[in-house]
């Protein structure tokens, strides 16, 4: 790793945009700030919109000991109580975090744009900024609503998300009428007492200021893939392949069999499951939920690997920076490298949706005997497993807890239960009344009796 650097020797090979007003909008606790926006309202009527990309690759050299641990790490894990870093904390809550009033090195992409958010042309390159603000998601979505915010006073500000809220809009339709798929969903939180204990689950529901800065990371992902797809360059692309057809027809006949007894949560959910996974490839075959022809990750270098190797290699390829840091592994074993990648990401996910059961389970522990209402959002052989109304932990009603003195038949293809004495039947959508019977922690299981 690099020396922390002379910020001003470094003006005269990048690009200084510290004069523009620049910001960024990240969760209330986060620390490793890897995306800021600027924005400035040209004279002519244009707006030029910088995408500006934490530039970790500045510090971190192909093949150094922080590069190699990072590699095989893949990704920051995010459990529900602490974050495991892909990279040291040195450099990602320090370092390279585009904190506010620090000059901070970046990799950034520059858009002109009409208030139409079209995008006139573009700039890959390498800046110098420093952050005026930083902002909560929270804030950002007060602004937006003309909540008064005292903290920012700034009118240049509040016109600023202003603007770039509604090119965000006018982007997020198009990706939608170009057939991208709309299957955001609410995120699980949990309040913990001063032992790690949780005392209360809520959601939080993605707000036109989360759509913001996804709009404007997806525009700069979509754009660096774009233009090195066109280079015909091997790259790291991120791909989502077309679905199964023949599950989601099955889904389409269940939809319609069931009518408006299926919860629109319970058709995405089976959706979503007919679905393949994005994964890396330097094989380039679009991304289907984004209806992209090129996509790519570029916006999260402190957290994702694969976003180090996209920039390093632009470097080599867009900026023409043919030096020994970015021909080295930019890349020799590039597609075991996305393998490898997209394993780790998986991985990581698994062990975050452990730490969200573990949590739900260890509420659950402390509410045993209890009685809530439900909704069957599985079905298999073994029995049906129920989300809970309110705080959406989800159990399992054994076969034999479903209905006394019953057996019970799977009828897979309509994703329902039988019983074979009493005719009952159990399937996605019905709603129930359960009492929780017992909470293994150490299993994750929450285990439901029907009554």
């Amino acid at each position: 790793m690099q020396q922390k650097p002379n910020i001003e020797s470094e003006i005269i090979r990048r690009r200084d945009v510290r004069d523009q007003l620049t910001f960024t909008i990240d969760p209330a606790d986060a620390k490793d700030f890897d995306d800021a926006l600027s924005f400035v309202k040209q004279d002519d009527g244009t707006l030029l919109v910088g995408v500006h990309i934490a530039d970790v690759t500045h510090y971190v050299l192909p093949g150094d000991e922080i590069d190699k641990q990072a590699y095989e790490r893949g990704t920051s894990i995010y459990y529900v109580d602490h974050v495991a870093p892909m990279l040291p904390e040195e450099l990602c809550n320090d370092l390279c975090s585009l904190r506010p009033n620090e000059d901070k090195l970046c990799m950034s992409v520059i858009f002109t744009m009409d208030t139409s958010a079209q995008v006139l042309k573009y700039k890959v390159c390498r800046t110098v900024i420093r952050s005026n603000y930083r902002l909560t998601y929270e804030e950002a979505q007060d602004i937006i609503d003309g909540v008064e915010t005292p903290k920012f006073p700034d009118v240049a500000l509040s016109e600023a998300i202003l603007q770039l809220n509604e090119l965000a809009k006018k982007m997020r339709q198009a990706r939608l009428d170009a057939g991208a798929l709309d299957v955001e969903q609410d995120e699980v939180r949990f309040r913990l007492d001063e032992n790690g204990h949780p005392i209360d689950i809520y959601f939080k529901q993605p707000q036109p200021a989360n759509h913001l800065i996804e709009e404007f990371m997806l525009l700069a992902n979509r754009t660096v893939a774009t233009e090195m797809g066109h280079r015909g360059h091997e790259f790291v692309y991120r791909v989502h392949d077309k679905p199964d057809h023949e599950k989601l027809d099955k889904v389409a006949a269940f939809q319609r069999k069931m009518g408006d007894r299926l919860l629109p949560s319970m058709i995405e959910l089976l959706t979503i499951r007919a679905m393949a996974k994005a994964v890396y490839s330097t094989k380039n075959i679009g991304h289907y939920g984004l209806a992209f022809e090129y996509y790519t990750h570029f916006t999260s270098p402190i957290r994702r690997y694969p976003d180090m190797m996209v920039h390093r290699l632009v470097a080599q390829v867009i900026l023409g920076e043919r030096t020994k840091q970015n021909a080295e592994r930019a890349y020799k074993d590039l597609p075991d490298a996305c393998d490898h990648c997209s394993l780790m990401e998986q991985n990581a996910q698994q062990e975050e949706r452990d730490s969200v059961k573990t949590m739900q389970t260890i509420w659950m522990h402390d509410h045993v005997g209890e009685e809530y209402d439900g909704t069957i959002v599985n079905v298999t052989d073994f029995g049906a497993f129920v989300q809970l109304d309110g705080n959406r932990c989800e159990g399992l009603i054994h076969i034999t807890d479903l209905v006394e003195n019953d057996y019970m038949l799977y009828d897979e293809k309509n994703y329902r239960l039988i019983g074979q004495r009493t005719g009952k039947t159990f399937t996605l959508g019905d709603k129930l009344r359960v009492k929780v019977v017992r909470a293994d922690i150490d299993k994750h299981q929450i285990d439901f009796k029907n009554i």
